[in-house]
């Protein structure tokens, strides 16, 4: 009975409210679903969206527009005086006064120094005592002479009676032709005893250093005591300089040109130059000449160049930066079409120019246009470009036309 009993209550249906089920499993397998949508979007992102290139992008110029003229070449150079002088006296000397400082402006024939003139005042004194002697030698060959004279006319009167014989007359004559070839001499040595007076005054004269043309001076070599000599002596204890001036208007600048780019640089053009002292002054200039020779060490050619403007800031061997620019169109010439964009834009492809456009939607169009010739970094576009576009510069190899960019506007 008990085994039956206990069967039965095995067989009731236990209905008392249990433990309620595990919800681990659901959660799990919703943050699993959640993750593989992130994946899934972040994959996306990365890889199946088109990315945007970065570049630089630059604005066409229209050529006709009116702005300051391109710079065909840019080089530099120093500014440099086509007059200075170092002045020295033109005899060897000691100095006996020094008028000059540095920084000082003298004027054409103004005394720099003085030499010593002790010696030339005696060879001048000399030489007007020996002017004086000749001049004396020839008073008394003249008083000799009109003797003789006389002394002839009368013995030519006396001989035509016949009171005196035809010798003595004769005598009187050969007398009196001494003499006056005596006073030819007196003269031509008078004459030479003048003329080394001249010499002797341009002794004295040389002993006196006089500055040869109006400028600056800009180095004081010789004290007071010093030898100065026009030669070198060496030693070190001679000079052979007073003092240098620089003629501050014949200042203009040299410039080093590469033999590869003077070909864009032509007589009469124009030239901004800029001190390197003073980078924000823009000093107008021309080109003067191109000195028909070249570096071969540096292959190079010199270039000058008038500055137009006269400044005291402007001396001698400054370092300045020279740009070389297009010559502006002539008064009633026709107006320049075309526009103006970095050499940098303008691309090969397919063998032909061509230039990367920028749209508003920063996609980017390759269209293909006629260049002209390259005007420093700059290159002219003569068709296919509108002044205002943006093109791009440096396009990177992979940018293909309709691909988007994201621009770095200059």
């Amino acid at each position: 009975m008990n085994t039956n009993a206990d069967l039965l209550r095995e067989l009731r249906i236990d209905r008392s409210p249990g433990p309620p089920p595990s919800r681990k499993g659901l959660w799990i397998a919703v943050g699993s679903i959640i993750a593989i949508a992130v994946l899934v979007l972040l994959g996306w992102w990365l890889f199946g969206r088109e990315r945007a290139l970065p570049v630089r992008t630059a604005t066409a110029v229209s050529l006709a527009a009116g702005d300051a003229p391109a710079s065909v070449l840019d080089a530099s150079g120093y500014v440099v005086a086509r007059r200075m002088a170092t002045v020295s006296s033109k005899i060897t000397g000691r100095v006996r006064e020094v008028l000059i400082e540095e920084g000082m402006q003298v004027e054409e024939g103004q005394v720099m120094a003085t030499l010593d003139p002790v010696d030339a005042d005696a060879q001048r004194a000399l030489s007007a005592s020996q002017l004086g002697a000749a001049r004396s030698d020839i008073a008394r060959v003249q008083a000799q002479l009109a003797e003789a004279e006389a002394n002839a006319r009368r013995l030519g009167t006396l001989v035509g009676q016949q009171l005196v014989s035809k010798a003595q007359h004769e005598q009187a004559i050969a007398t009196r032709d001494a003499l006056r070839a005596q006073l030819d001499s007196a003269r031509r040595n008078a004459q030479v005893a003048a003329d080394g007076l001249r010499i002797a005054d341009i002794g004295v004269d040389n002993t006196v250093v006089r500055a040869p043309f109006s400028g600056v001076v800009i180095a004081k070599a010789a004290q007071p005591g010093e030898i100065v000599s026009p030669l070198s002596a060496g030693g070190g204890f001679t000079r052979t300089g007073i003092g240098t001036i620089v003629d501050m208007d014949s200042l203009e600048v040299e410039v080093d040109v590469g033999e590869a780019y003077i070909g864009r640089v032509q007589p009469k053009m124009p030239v901004e130059a800029t001190l390197s002292s003073y980078p924000d002054w823009k000093i107008p200039a021309e080109v003067i000449a191109i000195i028909p020779t070249a570096d071969r060490g540096k292959a190079t050619v010199k270039v000058r160049v008038a500055l137009k403007e006269k400044d005291a800031r402007i001396v001698p061997d400054m370092g300045v930066t020279v740009s070389f620019l297009e010559k502006a169109p002539e008064p009633g010439s026709e107006p320049r079409r075309g526009v103006r964009v970095p050499a940098a834009a303008v691309v090969q492809r397919e063998g032909a120019d061509a230039v990367f456009v920028v749209g508003a939607d920063n996609v980017a169009e390759l269209r293909r246009v006629e260049a002209g010739r390259e005007a420093g970094e700059g290159r002219e576009v003569t068709s296919g470009l509108a002044p205002g576009e943006t093109v791009v510069v440096d396009p990177p190899a992979e940018l293909a036309d309709g691909a988007t960019v994201s621009t770095d506007a200059q």
